[in-house]
C-alpha cells in the first residue's frame, strides 16, 4: 500500500482555500470541543473555516491554508488537527470542486500539487482544483523511524517486531483515529469549510478507497467519482488473493509484449517451490511495475532460477527497494500502520480481536489456503506479507464498523480506471467495486501499471479522465 510500492498508494502541508458555491448550514451536535470545531466549518461562510490563506511557499500560483479537524470526532477524545490544504485559483469553476485523493495511506497531497495541477489542466477551466494533506501525513505524519527504516517504500515488507512495537508504543491509543473513517469526516468538514453542497472526487489507490467510503457516508455530497487503481470498498485483503493469482497474467502479458519465449509464471511457481521466497518476490515486483510496466529481465531472472540459478533473481530482489526510501512527511509507514490496522478484516478477525490468539488463527488459515488460491506462490506467501505482519502484533483497538458489503454507490458517474499491468492493485478489485456502482464507466490502459494518471505513457486514461470530468 505505498509510494514505489504502492497498493494502496499511489503518488508522492497546507490547506487550501475560498470557494464557489453556497452551503445551507446543517445542524451540529452542541456541546464539546469536536462539535465547535465543526460549527465553526460551517458557520464561517466560505471558504472562512480555512485560516492562515495565502500564496502556497513553493507555488505561489496555488492558495494554501490550514483546516482544523477534532482529533476525535465523537467528541469523546479532546484534541485538534491541524490539516494542509492548497487549491486552484478558479474560485467560479462551473463545474466546482475536484478533490485529489492521494494513496498510500500514508502520503501527502499538498506536496503534489503542482504536478497533479499539470496532469489535470485540460479539465481546470470547469474545476477548481482541491488537494489536501490526510490526517497523520505531510507536516504532521506520525513519526515511527523503526517501520521506516524496515519498510521503505513499501508495505509487503516485514518489518522487525521490536519496530512495530516500538510505532505502536510512540503512536498510544490516538493510534485508533487515524482509520480511514476519520479521515472521511474529515472531508467532510473540508468540504463544508469551501462551501461545496457537492464534491467531485478523484482518488489514486487508497485514495480510492478513501472516495468511496466518503460517497458511502455521504451519498448526497457526491456529484461524480474517479477511481484510479481500484482498491474495493471492502477494503484490502491482506492475503492479496487477487493479486497472487494476477502475477501470473501480468508476467505473461508482459512477456508477450517483449517477445520472450519462457512461460514466467510456471517458472516463478518453480521458484517458489525450491526457495521459498514468494513475499520477496512479489514485494519486488508490485514495486518494480512503477519502473517498467514490462517486467523488463524479469522473465529471465525467473527462468535462470527455476533452473536452479537464483543469482540473478537474488539480486533483482536485493536492488529493487534501494533508494526508495521516504521520510515521514512524504510516506508516513505510522500512519501506514495505523490506518490498516484500523481498517482491515484478517483471517483473526479485525484488530479488536485479542492478540493473543492471532497467530495461531494466521497459521490455520495458511494450512486451508490451496495451491489453487495462491499460485504462482503459495500459502506461505499469503501470510507472509508485511502489511499483515505489522497488524499481527498491533495493539487490540476498538475498529470502527464496516459498511454492508451489499451496499451500493450513489447513483453518480462514476469511472474506473486500471492498467493491465498492475500488480498493487490488480484489476480484479476494479471489477469487484464495479458491481457497487450503478453504471460504471471501466477503462483499462494496455500496458499500464499502478496509478494511471500520473505514471502511465499511454494517454488513453488521462484522456478517458478528461472525457469524462466534462460531460
Amino acid at each position: 500500500m505505498t509510494s514505489t510500492r504502492g497498493r494502496f498508494a499511489a503518488l508522492l502541508g497546507a490547506v487550501a482555500v475560498v470557494a464557489g458555491t453556497t452551503l445551507a448550514t446543517p445542524a451540529v451536535a452542541s456541546g464539546g470541543p469536536a462539535a465547535d470545531v465543526v460549527a465553526a466549518a460551517d458557520q464561517a461562510g466560505p471558504g472562512g473555516g480555512i485560516t492562515g490563506q495565502a500564496p502556497c511557499p513553493d507555488a505561489p500560483e496555488f492558495t494554501c491554508g490550514t483546516l482544523t479537524v477534532p482529533l476525535d470526532h465523537s467528541g469523546a477524545t479532546p484534541g485538534t488537527l491541524d490539516l494542509a490544504v492548497a487549491v486552484t485559483g478558479n474560485t467560479k469553476a462551473p463545474k466546482g470542486d475536484l478533490l485529489f485523493l492521494t494513496g498510500g495511506p500514508g502520503q501527502p497531497g499538498v506536496p503534489l500539487m503542482k504536478r497533479i495541477a499539470g496532469k489535470m489542466e485540460p479539465v481546470l477551466k470547469d474545476y477548481r482544483l482541491v488537494m489536501y494533506d490526510q490526517r497523520g501525513t505531510g507536516g504532521g505524519a506520525l513519526q515511527c523511524p523503526g517501520l521506516q527504516e524496515d519498510m521503505g517504500s513499501s508495505d509487503l515488507s516485514a518489518p522487525r517486531r521490536q519496530s512495530i512495537a516500538d510505532c505502536a508504543a510512540a503512536l498510544g491509543p490516538n493510534a485508533r483515529h487515524y482509520g480511514t473513517a476519520d479521515t472521511v469526516a474529515d472531508i467532510d468538514l473540508l468540504r463544508r469549510a469551501l462551501g461545496d453542497r457537492r464534491l467531485t472526487l478523484d482518488g489514486v489507490s487508497y485514495g480510492t478507497f478513501v472516495a468511496e467510503r466518503y460517497a458511502l457516508a455521504h451519498p448526497a455530497h457526491v456529484a461524480r467519482l474517479v477511481l484510479d487503481s481500484v482498491v474495493p470498498q471492502q477494503g484490502y485483503d491482506p492475503l492479496d488473493l487477487a493479486a497472487l493469482p494476477a502475477s501470473a497474467r501480468v508476467l505473461r502479458a508482459a512477456c508477450q509484449a517483449t517477445g520472450c519465449t519462457t512461460d514466467p509464471a510456471a517458472d516463478l511457481a518453480a521458484t517458489v517451490r525450491q526457495y521459498g521466497n514468494g513475499a520477496q518476490i512479489l514485494d519486488a515486483l508490485t514495486s518494480y511495475e512503477f519502473t517498467d510496466p514490462n517486467y523488463g529481465g524479469v522473465a529471465q531472472a525467473l527462468h535462470e532460477a527455476a533452473a536452479g540459478q537464483p543469482a540473478k533473481l537474488q539480486a533483482f530482489i536485493d536492488t529493487v527497494h534501494q533508494g526508495d526510501a521516504a521520510p515521514a512527511n512524504l510516506l508516513s509507514q505510522g500512519l501506514h500502520a495505523a490506518t490498516v490496522c484500523a481498517d482491515s478484516h484478517f483471517p483473526w478477525g479485525t484488530t479488536d480481536t485479542p492478540v493473543a490468539g492471532r497467530a495461531t488463527a494466521l497459521e490455520r488459515t495458511r494450512q486451508r489456503l490451496t495451491a489453487e488460491q495462491t499460485w504462482p506462490y503459495d500459502p506461505a506467501t499469503a501470510t507472509g506479507l508485511g502489511s499483515l505482519l505489522v497488524c499481527l502484533d498491533w495493539p487490540r483497538e476498538q475498529v470502527p464498523p464496516t459498511p454492508p458489503a451489499h451496499r451500493k454507490l450513489p447513483n453518480v458517474p462514476v469511472l474506473l480506471l486500471g492498467g493491465d499491468r498492475d500488480l498493487s492493485t490488480p484489476n480484479e478489485w476494479l471489477y469487484q467495486q464495479a458491481e457497487s456502482a450503478h453504471d460504471p464507466q471501466i477503462v483499462i490502459v494496455p500496458g499500464a501499471a499502478h496509478s494511471v494518471q500520473t505514471r502511465a505513457a499511454n494517454p488513453a486514461g488521462r484522456q478517458a479522465v478528461y472525457d469524462f470530468l466534462l460531460k
